[in-house]
């Protein structure tokens, strides 16, 4: 009896840490360590980046962040352009005005790969503070989005590094918007530079998408 009731505890506690882990969320069970993706916009700054980096019709994604779930809450750990690397709620970014309606997806971990979150999100509290980087260069002082990212799953390579490109694949050239971006900033083109971006890594082998919704 006595090993009986060890066993129905440990399950207990199992069972509540599971239920601390994950949380309904505009009709999707979202977990601690999922991936957000927020759908890109076809103009401005978020054009531009899916212009160059959109590798199917089926995903079009300008921003990624990390979700943290803490105290039966829903948080998202990113790189903002507005306010650097930051830990927010999750209602924080999808309830910012925007312009036209919005996609967001949530991807999920492959199950051999569940153990490295943790870690993860170690990485990426101690990435916080940090302001948004606008050269999309890597460095160790500032980060964009896909960048903080990838850096919080380094230890286990879970996302490639692949050389960035600022070409229009539809002609080759130059996309206009940062030829201007990078005129406006006494820089060079970081044509060939190794980066990410949320598209490249939307389409990683290593996670799957879950669901997606749509905020007005």
């Amino acid at each position: 009896m006595k090993q009986a009731a060890i066993l129905l505890a440990l399950v207990f506690q199992v069972l509540c840490v599971c239920a601390q882990d994950s949380i309904a969320y505009r009709g999707l069970t979202i977990r601690h360590g999922d991936l957000l993706f927020v759908g890109a916009q076809s103009e401005n700054l978020s054009g531009a980046i899916n212009r160059v980096t959109q590798r199917t019709n089926n995903t079009s994604f300008d921003h990624i962040g990390l979700i943290e779930i803490a105290h039966g809450q829903p948080y998202i750990l990113h790189a903002s352009s507005k306010k650097g690397s930051v830990k927010e709620p999750l209602d924080s970014l999808i309830k910012i005005d925007h312009e036209a309606t919005r996609l967001f997806a949530i991807y999920r971990i492959d199950s051999i790969y569940q153990n490295a979150i943790p870690k993860a999100i170690e990485t990426a509290h101690q990435l916080l503070g940090k302001p948004y980087n606008w050269s999309y260069t890597l460095n160790d002082s500032s980060y964009y989005c896909s960048d903080f990212v990838e850096r919080a799953f380094r230890h286990i390579r879970l996302f490639k590094l692949e050389p960035m490109t600022f070409k229009d694949p539809k002609t080759g050239d130059f996309d206009e918007f940062w030829i201007n971006f990078y005129a406006n900033q006494g820089r060079e083109i970081p044509e060939g530079e190794l980066g990410c971006n949320p598209n490249g890594m939307a389409a990683s082998p290593h996670i799957y998408h879950v669901g997606s919704f749509h905020v007005l």
